[in-house]
């Protein structure tokens, strides 16, 4: 029996650690779920960091309360992404991933199988699927499914949904940060350098990972997504990459489908 425990034991002490950075400001209509879904996570090895950009509500006596938060960083930022830089440099994990103040995992188990998969394949990241949820009764209004990688597939509108991706720490050191002056668009710029330009290795983890709430930076107006069309562009510039005419036309047509989720598997039958 103690030979047993021994050997589970060792298999826990060998698995990667993994580092959540949540970024918050006013959050406490929703913080306390976030927290409480790492919480829950059976994954023996994780870091929570919470980074404030200055709440004037009660956000930071919430976090107080979940002593499994690691680390607390308080201080002015110049927004979501800038705030999600300064965890990402404040973390000692293997492994790297974001989870806003209004979203929430979608079971207990999300965290173990991603670092097993990390572990089982040696990949530079994994991603999975995504539900975007109405906030007062948690109904699935959206479906992300995202399908297996294929890099050619950005040309067609493709990108994961960024609160699903998790990527090591060797590949931020390597490839760097959120660009600031990317506005909404900075996760998808960081992706496309990640997985087209620099061909870094992934993973898909088929199961929907993360539920969040409609109304977020990038998905609450016409506007927005306008917006956030024209930082589109910026991004394949900056990585010197060429779009086809019609890749940032089909990135926000995808969107559209995903309210179909019958449909998606139209989407991804596209030909190099």
């Amino acid at each position: 029996m103690r030979e047993l425990y021994l050997k589970k034991r060792q298999k826990s002490l060998n698995k990667l650690k993994i580092s959540i950075i949540t970024a918050t400001y006013n959050s406490e209509a929703t913080i306390r779920h976030t927290l409480e879904c790492i919480q829950n996570q059976s994954h023996p090895h994780i870091e929570h960091i919470i980074v404030d950009g200055g709440s004037t509500d009660q956000t930071m006596d919430i976090v107080a309360t979940f002593p499994h938060v690691a680390k607390v960083i308080c201080e002015p930022d110049q927004g979501i992404y800038d705030a999600m830089n300064k965890g990402i440099l404040a973390a000692t994990g293997d492994i790297i991933g974001i989870l806003n103040s209004d979203d929430f995992y979608a079971y207990d188990h999300v965290l173990e199988q991603v670092e097993g998969i990390f572990r089982q394949f040696s990949v530079d990241s994994v991603y999975s699927n995504l539900d975007f949820v109405k906030n007062e009764d948690f109904k699935i209004v959206r479906r992300w499914i995202s399908g297996p990688f294929h890099a050619y597939k950005f040309y067609h509108g493709w990108m994961p949904p960024h609160p699903t991706f998790f990527a090591t720490k060797k590949a931020y050191e390597d490839f760097g940060l959120f660009d600031l002056n990317m506005g909404t668009s900075a996760d998808y710029e960081l992706m496309l350098r990640f997985l087209l330009k620099n061909q870094l290795t992934t993973h898909y983890l088929d199961r929907t990972t993360v539920h969040m709430r409609m109304g977020g930076a990038s998905t609450a107006s016409i506007q927005a997504h306008v917006r956030a069309n024209i930082f589109d562009r910026k991004a394949w510039l900056k990585n010197n990459l060429d779009p086809k005419w019609y890749t940032l036309y089909m990135k926000p047509a995808r969107k559209i489908v995903q309210y179909f989720p019958r449909l998606i598997k139209i989407t991804d039958t596209e030909i190099k």
